[in-house]
């Protein structure tokens, strides 16, 4: 039996790592601009930046699932 959870797991990393390439290949003084806002930010900032990207990405699996 094929592990398809694992499958769609790859299939996501892909898809995070082409976007994030279109956006380098699109905009390279953007996204310079903001890795360097995000060094500056705090550490509680980056914590709920973090949590809600997650919290985001889990709902949007959800609802593609359902």
């Amino acid at each position: 039996m094929k592990s398809f959870a694992f499958t769609d797991f790859l299939i996501g990393v892909g898809v995070a790592f082409f976007l994030e390439g279109l956006l380098f290949l699109a905009s390279p003084s953007w996204m310079r601009r903001a890795m360097e806002s995000t060094l500056a930010a705090s550490d509680r900032l980056l914590r709920v930046a973090g949590v809600l990207s997650a919290l985001g990405g889990l709902a949007l699996i959800w609802m593609a699932r359902h």
